[in-house]
């Protein structure tokens, strides 16, 4: 018999809580050992990531019902239960006798500690309430600091709630194999809603028909990962640059926005990375990429396609901290730490000084995150005014998850003069 969903999640969080691999990397690897109904993988991804997303509200609730040291796996059966009970509300029941069937030697305190939060619910939901912003909604306090700074305590509490909420289904049409109409027609009973993005091709969807991702008719895809593309706006004929590419989303619908012509080089570090990327290029039909494993962050050697010509123009997504992705990477809050706003900015900056000497006079760049930051925004947008005063400002774009309904994002354009 294969394991239950409730098993593997324990396994997961498990493999999770040694710190060396993301959420995402984990479920995926389990998920392809495991051959599991439709209704179980979901099962299994909701309380895994639900764990993940509301662990320090989780783990003040075990504060307040159990005194005293936990190991490893008894405190993650216990979050499963609590997640159970007070996000997924199943029946007190269900979620006990589930949870302690795994429990072994822990059995009698899971069930204890279960049983006693189910008859309680209600008191403890009114002490959550009055706890801090950063407990009741999950998030590092320093987090939460910087988001009132910047965006005031509103629009910080309907981040967090965002973050703690589900991801939409967004699908971008590959109009280099289907159009929209077409689609529509194929749609049957799916509920499909248009969602208008600057003319792009792009539906909300309550279900993707697994046939239309295999053969590439469109990619799972927020609308805010389309802002940096559409401001560098490529052309048919042009030579391209998409210096950090993989999984290859935007490289893509830069492929179609050029209608195949010109060509679109794509780069990545990783093997794993790169693979993948080349796996949706071809997927999608988007013959004129041209796929490459480098390490960007290294001067490009004599020979190198890189040097071969100038780019017309140059797409820079950088490595960020994702906080404007944080309800789709659902533990990045709990790996990101205030030093790491300090350090990323020199590697965002390194990156663009490789990239500067690659564009040819009257080119663009786009320098882009999917980071709500001002350090990985703003501040490099004015150190790259500092450092290439050759580089012109024309425009600059964010997407934010509280006011536009999306991911959050930033894309700045620049001209070579």
């Amino acid at each position: 018999m294969p394991p239950s969903p409730r098993n593997l999640c324990q396994r997961a969080l498990l493999e999770w809580e040694k710190g060396k691999v993301f959420s995402d990397e984990i479920l995926h690897g389990i998920l392809q050992r495991h051959v599991l109904a439709p209704s179980d993988r979901g099962f299994l991804t909701e309380l895994f990531y639900g764990v993940l997303r509301h662990l320090r509200k989780l783990d003040c609730l075990i504060g307040w019902l159990r005194s005293g040291e936990l190991d490893v796996a008894t405190r993650n059966l216990l979050r499963a239960g609590l997640y159970q009970i007070f996000e997924l509300r199943t029946p007190s029941h269900a979620a006990v006798f589930e949870t302690v069937a795994l429990a072994g030697k822990s059995r009698g305190l899971v069930n204890a500690v279960l049983r006693r939060a189910s008859r309680e619910a209600v008191a403890l939901e009114v002490l959550l309430g009055r706890e801090p912003l950063g407990v009741r909604e999950s998030h590092p306090d320093f987090l939460v600091r910087r988001w009132e700074a910047q965006f005031g305590a509103e629009a910080t509490e309907s981040l967090c709630r965002i973050n703690n909420a589900a991801s939409e289904n967004f699908f971008r049409v590959n109009t280099l194999k289907a159009s929209e109409d077409t689609l529509l027609g194929m749609a049957g009973e799916t509920d499909l809603v248009k969602y208008p993005v600057r003319g792009v091709s792009v539906l909300k969807m309550r279900r993707i028909p697994p046939d239309w991702l295999e053969t590439g008719l469109g990619y799972v895809q927020d609308p805010s990962t389309l802002t940096a593309p559409d401001l560098l706006d490529p052309q048919p004929g042009e030579r391209v640059l998409d210096a950090c590419a993989a999984p290859g989303g935007k490289t893509t619908y830069m492929a179609q926005k050029m209608e195949g012509r010109g060509e679109l080089v794509a780069c990545d570090l990783y093997e794993s990375r790169v693979s993948r990327l080349r796996e949706n290029v071809e997927r999608l039909g988007a013959a004129n990429v041209r796929v490459l494993l480098l390490d960007f962050m290294m001067p490009p050697e004599a020979g190198s396609p890189l040097l071969e010509f100038p780019f017309d123009r140059i797409l820079l997504d950088v490595p960020c901290s994702n906080t404007g992705v944080i309800r789709r990477r659902v533990d990045v809050r709990w790996r990101l730490t205030e030093e790491d706003f300090l350090r990323m900015p020199f590697q965002q900056m390194a990156l663009v000084r490789r990239a500067v000497p690659l564009l040819k006079t009257g080119g663009r760049l786009v320098y882009s995150t999917c980071s709500l930051e001002p350090e990985e925004n703003a501040g490099v947008v004015e150190a790259i005014q500092r450092e290439f005063p050759g580089l012109e400002l024309e425009a600059t774009r964010s997407m934010l998850p509280f006011r536009d309904g999306t991911d959050g994002a930033f894309a700045a354009l620049f001209k070579k003069r």
